[in-house]
């Protein structure tokens, strides 16, 4: 790795992550990205707990360097351990929203220590995340472009302002409308949007962050989007033409990791004994004849939920693969598996079912020949990488934008069936629940029929145009030249 005050390198990146793991993970990969280019070197700006989850997944090869700052715990009022992505991913929802608005406020106290990174280590630009919308005055004391990483795609930013401006939902609580101005007639409900686009309460912290957030990018000097051009030309255009945003596709960034060793790794947390065992269980299954099912790393579903995935998986009767997150720091000592599951679930589904506990390879069992769909909650990583690895989709989306994911992906290119979820899960316990009947009836439209068959085409289309997008001469590629072309041109190196 470089070191901070290293002088080789002719346009040195700086870049600063949001401290939960499905904002990590891909603008890691985007450091990456840069640092493979000729004449650039890379600094990733991190918190002390972070570091290890950073460094594990940066190549030995790579000019990165990693630059600590302190996360100011204490004086936000919240645990020193609360500053790591795990602790972000497995715990924080469960403390409610006044530990979140303490997070963030801690997140916003991250300004000080930042302006002193960069004054140490002088890149000639910043990447960082929207949720640190101050960081574009952070840049512009130095005179250095701001570029913003929103961890989502197009479609969903597109969708994101067109509600924020012209507010649709505002006519009922109830009934679906039409997002104004969005290319495509695409139909939402209430429900389905983010809290802070639903109440906007005045002297609420988060919809003060939105509104923050929508400032500061216009303050900034672009976007880096992690999608391809190819995939949503319509909202590309959308979104450099009528909302005015400059704008660099450089994604799927998940392709950056080349080894399977990259792969397994992904996200810090697998070893290679797992992913082996996962992957030859694999082996022993007909193509396209298990289905995946995975909710991320912040989905919570209650009891009662699992226990009907659980009975639609039976019903169904096929091989599947399902990822289930129970935090053991939350559960009582008493707990058992029968909780959650049907009593003898396991051993009645032992020959065709394999369930994960806690973190799996998610991009080694996608990529697999045997597995040919997957339930996934529509966070943009895994949605990307479902398309990467040409996957049809059982959408299932519970908070976030996630719902304008589902969009994209059922009504938009035609790759995924919905279990149709009507609004947001808090993990509290009295959620709406989704009965067998209905995640049976998606499973089984997806992997047994001839709709699942086109579906599957279509990804499989799809996975061809994002590793064109990715190779030199794709649009990718292009984009992340032409962008670096310009920080190089722009810092007079």
């Amino acid at each position: 790795m470089a070191t901070a005050d290293d002088p080789t390198g002719n346009l040195h990146v700086a870049i600063l992550p949001f401290m939960a793991h499905g904002h990590m993970i891909p603008i890691i990969d985007i450091a990456k990205l840069f640092a493979s280019r000729r004449g650039v070197k890379t600094t990733i700006i991190t918190t002390r707990l972070n570091a290890p989850l950073v460094s594990k997944q940066i190549p030995t090869t790579a000019e990165i360097h990693i630059e600590l700052i302190r996360f100011p715990a204490a004086e936000a009022g919240v645990p020193e351990e609360s500053e790591t992505a795990d602790f972000f991913s497995s715990t924080a929802q469960k403390m409610g929203p006044n530990f979140l608005f303490k997070f963030f406020h801690a997140a916003a106290l991250l300004r000080r220590p930042l302006d002193a990174a960069l004054a140490k280590i002088r890149p000639d630009c910043l990447v960082s995340d929207a949720f640190f919308p101050w960081s574009a005055e952070s840049a512009g004391k130095l005179g250095i472009p701001r570029l913003v990483f929103h961890g989502t795609g197009y479609f969903a930013l597109c969708t994101a302002v067109c509600i924020r401006v012209h507010k649709p939902h505002k006519n009922s609580d109830s009934e679906s409308f039409v997002v104004p101005c969005l290319p495509g007639k695409i139909e939402l409900t209430p429900s389905q949007l983010p809290e802070s686009a639903r109440k906007e309460e005045e002297g609420n912290p988060f919809t003060e962050l939105v509104r923050e957030m929508a400032e500061s990018e216009g303050k900034s000097y672009g976007v880096i989007v992690n999608s391809f051009r190819e995939l949503e030309p319509n909202y590309a255009d959308f979104y450099r033409d009528e909302l005015g945003r400059r704008n660099w596709a450089i994604g799927p960034v998940s392709l950056s990791n080349r080894r399977s060793e990259e792969k397994a790794g992904r996200g810090g947390r697998g070893t290679g004994e797992s992913s082996s065992d996962c992957l030859k269980w694999l082996e022993s299954k007909e193509p396209d004849s298990v289905i995946y099912i995975c909710f991320g790393s912040l989905a919570d579903f209650a009891d009662s939920q699992l226990k009907e995935i659980a009975a639609a998986l039976e019903s169904w009767g096929g091989s599947f693969i399902w990822v289930v997150r129970k935090d053991p720091r939350t559960e009582s000592e008493s707990e058992s598996e029968e909780e959650w599951l049907p009593v003898g679930f396991e051993d009645r589904t032992a020959e065709k079912g394999l369930i994960i506990r806690g973190w799996a390879p998610q991009i080694l069992i996608l990529e697999h020949e045997a597995v040919g769909g997957f339930v996934t909650h529509c966070g943009w990583n895994s949605t990307l990488e479902g398309i990467t690895v040409g996957k049809a989709m059982v959408t299932w989306p519970v908070a976030a934008e996630q719902f304008y994911n589902e969009k994209l992906v059922t009504a938009v290119l035609g790759i995924g069936l919905p279990v149709e979820a009507e609004k947001w899960v808090r993990g509290t316990g009295d959620d709406e629940v989704i009965m067998a009947e209905g995640i049976e009836i998606a499973v089984r439209r997806l992997m047994d029929g001839d709709e699942g068959k086109e579906m599957r085409r279509k990804a499989k289309e799809l996975r061809e145009m994002a590793r064109m997008a990715i190779e030199e001469g794709g649009s990718s590629h292009s984009s992340l030249s032409d962008l670096i072309d310009e920080l190089k041109q722009r810092s007079h190196v």
